[in-house]
């Protein structure tokens, strides 16, 4: 690759000069077509095209991305996404609409959207300025902005990628708002029945080990459940916090992200849902990579990569390879049973009609749907669930509070 120092005309009139890294002088000619410049002058430079270690315009310091990652939320890498296609549906150049943009509240998201401009102005392109935040935008995000910079429809991809992220946002708000309700009850009565058994408990029993010489049996295991939480708190609360810890690092492992990966498949009520969500997610993302005219095989790369589920991914991995061998998209799917025999063979048709792209998506559609219904069914049964477990364990400690009264009272009569 040489690199080409040029000086062109953008869209707006305005002049731009920058570095742009190609085979060969018409192959760098092509790209600045692309990015809708006309260049006045093209020569070669010793320079890099994309300089990663220049300061941000307006004199602000350019920050690690890990730190945004921590401060910018999903919804406004969404928001963002959407805004950005508007704008360039409407032909304003790249970096002026960068420039609008960077009036974000968020001051983390302003600072990168200048970072951005300013690696464009410098001569990289749009996938490349965004492949320098890859705590913000995935490999799948900057393959699609890539894919629409080499075809020319980049304000078409960017709503198709706009899209996506507002309905994987959508589909996640649904199942968080759904588990809220049942979390919230199994915490509260996990919290209800620790301060009654820490400290309620104990001086209720010592009031009843004065009175009575021999206490019920389910005063009894309460007594010493409470004496054991009441004596030792601080190292269960310890012992658990380490259980946590290591069960956290062992699933940040290969190993065991692998395992917690396939046990999810597994399990018998929300391995159906599990399964579902991925494979929405894989037929969506192909999809919408189809259709913005990825071809086959990076895309099935790209999915591999985001999937979410490893088990899945290595199958995806499989059914790559069968591909590149010339065999179809349905001929693996069918021969590993990833998705159901229907779902297959809408995939065929797809394949056969030319239109993979809407299939994909349909696909989607109904695996999404799948997932939902199954979703409510099981927030339906897991809520009254809940709360029999924690009633049952509060009846208990009434029980075992009130059955040393009772015997008070019939000693006293």
């Amino acid at each position: 690759m040489t690199a080409f120092r040029y000086q062109a005309i953008g869209g707006s009139g305005a002049p731009v000069a920058g570095v742009i890294e190609a085979e060969d002088r018409k192959a760098a000619l092509h790209l600045l077509g692309q990015r809708g410049l006309f260049p006045s002058s093209l020569e070669t430079s010793a320079l890099p095209a994309v300089v990663t270690e220049a300061p941000a315009a307006s004199g602000q310091a350019r920050s690690a991305p890990g730190i945004f990652a921590k401060r910018i939320g999903r919804k406004e890498i969404t928001a963002f996404t959407r805004e950005m296609s508007a704008l360039l549906g409407a032909a304003i150049p790249i970096p002026q609409a960068l420039d609008g943009l960077a009036e974000e509240e968020n001051p983390a998201l302003r600072d990168v959207i200048v970072q951005i401009a300013d690696s464009v102005r410098k001569g990289a392109a749009l996938s490349a300025a965004l492949e320098e935040q890859p705590a913000l935008f995935t490999k799948l995000y900057v393959s699609m902005i890539r894919v629409g910079e080499e075809a020319g429809v980049l304000p078409r991809v960017m709503a198709d990628l706009a899209d996506l992220l507002e309905h994987e946002d959508e589909v996640r708000g649904e199942v968080v708002s759904a588990v809220a309700y049942p979390l919230f009850v199994l915490g509260f009565g996990l919290v209800t029945v620790t301060v009654l058994l820490t400290w309620v408990m104990p001086r209720l029993f010592g009031m009843f080990g004065e009175m009575l010489t021999v206490l019920p049996l389910p005063t009894l295991i309460l007594l010493k459940i409470s004496g054991f939480l009441h004596r030792y708190w601080v190292g269960v609360l310890l012992g658990i916090s380490g259980v946590v810890a290591g069960l956290w690092y062992y699933l940040r492992t290969a190993e065991g992200a692998e395992l917690w990966d396939r046990a999810k498949l597994r399990l018998p009520v929300m391995g159906s849902v599990f399964r579902a969500a991925a494979l929405s997610r894989f037929a969506r993302t192909l999809g919408t990579l189809a259709k913005s005219g990825v071809s086959l095989l990076p895309a099935l790369k790209i999915v591999e990569n985001t999937i979410g589920n490893r088990v899945l991914a290595r199958q995806v991995a499989r059914v790559a390879e069968e591909t590149r061998g010339g065999d179809s998209l349905a001929g693996p799917l069918r021969k590993m049973n990833i998705f159901p025999r229907t779902v297959v063979q809408m995939i065929d048709v797809g394949e056969e009609s030319g239109k993979l792209d809407e299939m994909l998506l349909k696909v989607a559609e109904i695996e999404e749907r799948h997932m939902r219904a199954r979703t409510k069914t099981l927030i339906s049964l897991l809520a009254p669930a809940l709360i029999l477990v924690v009633g049952a364990l509060v009846g208990f400690i009434v029980i075992a509070l009130l059955l040393p009264i009772f015997k008070m009272s019939s000693a006293v009569h």
